[in-house]
This record gives structure tokens, C-alpha cells and sequence, in this order.
């Protein structure tokens, strides 16, 4: 036969414990999770940017390229300096809580302009981009 301990002063500790635990946990899963959704649309921002760069490059319509495969939301622009094409993917990352504020991930990158290709278009000016081997300047 086992003698049973009288309720002490510790009675009640767990649900206290677990009272003050139970918020921080939540806390930490919530950041883990924006964590991986925003690895995950930097990951994806990257391939666009790196579609779009290469589109670009090539002649062909890099943003249009590009927005394909961005993320929902996403800003896909690209500029052209001498004989370099850039192409930078920005997209909002939503925190885990409606009124947590939005984290924005970036990713660009950058290819040579491939010999013969013609000019891309710059977007916003509507003629070739100034500066490019075979338009002229």
C-alpha cells in the first residue's frame, strides 16, 4: 500500500506554468513559420529574377518573363547598363497575424547580353534600352 502525499503550496503549478509557457511557444512557432514562407518566396524571387535576366539578354521581354513565375505580388524590374542586364524581384512576405507588418524579400541578378540578340526594351521608355551594344548611342 502506498501512502499518498497531501496537496501542497505546488498545486496548481502546471496550469500556471503552462499559462505562461503556452504564449511564447506560440510566438516562436508563428516567427518559424514566416521564416520558412519567407526562405521559400526569396527562393522563388530568385528563379524569376534569373528567368528574367536571361529573357532579357536575349532580347525578349524579360518582365513579362519574369512575372510568370514571381510570387503574387511580386515587382519585377529590369535595367540595362553597357552590356549588362539586371533584373530585381521584390515580393511581400505576410507575417503570421493580421496585423503584423509585411516583410519585403529581394532578389536580382545579372547576365551579359548575348552578341546579336537586339536591344531589350527598357519598361517606362518604350525604345530600347540607351547604352546597348547595336542600338546606335
Amino acid at each position: 500500500m502506498r501512502l499518498r502525499r497531501p496537496a501542497g503550496r505546488d498545486r496548481g503549478s502546471f496550469t500556471a506554468e503552462l499559462a505562461a509557457g503556452l504564449p511564447a511557444l506560440l510566438v516562436l512557432l508563428f516567427a518559424g513559420l514566416t521564416a520558412v514562407d519567407a526562405v521559400t518566396t526569396k527562393a522563388t524571387c530568385l528563379d524569376a529574377a534569373r528567368e528574367a535576366a536571361l529573357a532579357a539578354a536575349r532580347g525578349g521581354d524579360g518582365t513579362s518573363a519574369g512575372t510568370r513565375i514571381a510570387p503574387e505580388a511580386a515587382v519585377v524590374s529590369i535595367s540595362v547598363q553597357g552590356d549588362r542586364v539586371t533584373a530585381t524581384v521584390r515580393a511581400p512576405v505576410r507575417a503570421l497575424g493580421a496585423r503584423l507588418p509585411r516583410l519585403t524579400v529581394e532578389a536580382s541578378t545579372v547576365a551579359a547580353l548575348e552578341p546579336g540578340s537586339p536591344a531589350p526594351d527598357v519598361p517606362g521608355t518604350g525604345s530600347p534600352a540607351s547604352g546597348a551594344p547595336g542600338t546606335g548611342s
